[in-house]
């Protein structure tokens, strides 16, 4: 499906790890997104953003505002699948089956914190490497040459949105990775640096809020949901006046 021209998976968390894990075994680079509201509003104005999303092998719900118009559509996910989440079922998965994985984002030690939390729960994971994510434009391909000699099959790349996803679109190949996945700032909540949503405001789909209140300097990128609603709302009103004339 594609939720206002971006396209968009119908699959939940157990789905997207199995796909994750098998992209991993594959000879070519794959990309996958972690879509969110303020993707979907930027890609609006970012054709070539658009276009990566649109290509990507894989682009998941991240958000509960992207939920919410999937349903719209007939979509059948019950849930959001999150980096964060993602992250974590796919090193447990990778941990089983072998295969190397590296963490590239977030401020100094960020990454590197994240791979040993979850080397701590998933004692079988192969941590093939770990970076920050303060780099010049000029040194990405030493760094994925570093990856590529790393041997690893999974990069979880924390880059923020746009640049993660421009980013993978350009050097993924040369990585050597089979599957490279932005997600976002999910490295910070996994190394400890950024306190999660408990449970039950996530199951309230409130994680949005609770981020909100601890960190009340990000009240700008939450203008995106409503901006984000009223599209999808105009988006469906064109639908229906086109179906009825």
């Amino acid at each position: 499906m594609f939720i206002l021209g971006c396209k968009l998976d119908d699959i939940g968390l157990e789905g997207a790890t199995s796909r994750i894990t098998g992209l991993a075994r594959g000879d070519t680079a794959s990309q996958v997104v972690t879509l969110g509201t303020e993707m979907v509003v930027h890609a609006q104005r970012d054709a070539r953003f658009r276009e990566i999303v649109n290509a990507s092998a894989l682009s998941l719900c991240d958000t509960v505002g992207v939920l919410w118009a999937a349903r719209r559509h007939g979509a059948k996910l019950r849930a959001r699948v999150t980096g964060v989440d993602v992250i974590e079922q796919v090193c447990a998965a990778m941990a089983r089956e072998g295969g190397g994985v590296y963490f590239l984002g977030g401020t100094e030690g960020v990454a590197n914190d994240a791979a040993q939390a979850l080397k701590q729960r998933h004692p079988g994971l192969v941590i093939s490497g770990a970076r920050n994510g303060y780099f010049a434009d000029a040194e990405s391909e030493a760094i994925a040459r570093a990856i590529r000699s790393s041997g690893a099959k999974v990069l979880f790349c924390g880059l923020g949105f746009p640049r993660q996803e421009y980013w993978l679109a350009a050097h993924l190949g040369e990585t050597g990775c089979g599957v490279g996945i932005g997600v976002g700032g999910s490295l910070d909540v996994i190394g400890g640096r950024v306190r999660r949503a408990p449970v039950s405001w996530r199951r309230l789909h409130l994680e949005w809020l609770y981020r909100l209140m601890r960190e009340p300097r990000r009240w700008r990128r939450q203008l995106a949901l409503p901006a984000f609603v009223g599209l999808v709302v105009l988006d469906a009103l064109r639908l229906r006046k086109r179906t009825a004339s």
